[in-house]
């Protein structure tokens, strides 16, 4: 740089207002952080509450009917035809792990393999599907919103492997007459690869037809018995 932009450059900076040449100006004291220590491996973050515990009860869980009735041991638990199950707590925003696994033996195809769901506030559904070499409609995938969005990627592994969803939910907000003020987003990891990024949903998960919203306030996690065998574990949430 030469001389005269050297001295151009010094001109300006020693004319900007005091304000703006002081980095305490741009430095945020509002608001700590709150002190957590983050999970290891198939450990949740302190802050996290634990919707499986042990892999051998359902205590946080109901069916629609009664209690949950879903086949557990060995620390997780599986689908077994008894319905779907919920958890007894409700959910507003939240970020939530689970780890599922779809049969080791395919005895379909298309949405006849490994088929459950995930069920944010018992409205939005994260398709649970075998998609390891299984054609079906793309919104309908593994990973897909169902219905309304396809994955970015098809992330699936073998059938009988685990697999993790993360996913991060914003609940939509109404207005007092019962619009919606801010729809309901989502973003999904799958075995650690961005699949949903941050898709505002049109509404509650609908098999036919087009979703429309009708306001709501905090709803339990529902896990879908479909008919398939699916295993889960490790499922824990937090709220945001």
């Amino acid at each position: 740089m030469n001389k005269t932009l050297l001295l151009s450059a010094a001109i300006l900076l020693f004319n900007l207002p005091a304000s703006a040449q002081d980095p305490k100006e741009s430095e945020d004291w509002s608001r700590k952080p709150v002190i957590i220590t983050p999970g290891c491996r198939s450990s949740a973050p302190s802050d996290a509450i634990i919707l499986f515990k042990n892999g051998r009860d359902l205590d946080n869980w109901t069916s629609r009917s009664g209690p949950a009735k879903w086949k557990t041991g060995f620390k997780k638990m599986k689908v077994n035809g008894t319905g779907d199950i919920l958890t007894k707590e409700k959910f507003g925003s939240c970020q939530l792990h689970v780890e599922f696994r779809s049969p080791a033996k395919i005895v379909s195809e298309g949405q006849g393999r490994g088929n459950s769901g995930v069920y944010i506030q018992t409205l939005y559904e994260v398709q649970v599907l075998d998609s390891y070499n299984n054609e079906t409609y793309y919104n309908g995938q593994a990973g897909s919103l169902y219905k309304q969005s396809a994955p970015l990627v098809n992330a699936s592994k073998k059938p009988g492997k685990w697999q993790v969803y993360d996913i991060v939910f914003h609940a939509p907000v109404f207005n007092p007459d019962g619009t919606v003020d801010k729809p309901a987003t989502a973003t999904v990891f799958h075995n650690g690869v961005l699949i949903q990024d941050h898709f505002e949903l049109k509404g509650p998960t609908v098999y036919a037809g087009y979703p429309k919203y009708q306001a709501h306030g905090d709803m339990p996690l529902l896990l879908q018995d479909h008919g398939n065998p699916v295993q889960y574990r490790n499922v824990w949430i937090r709220k945001l």
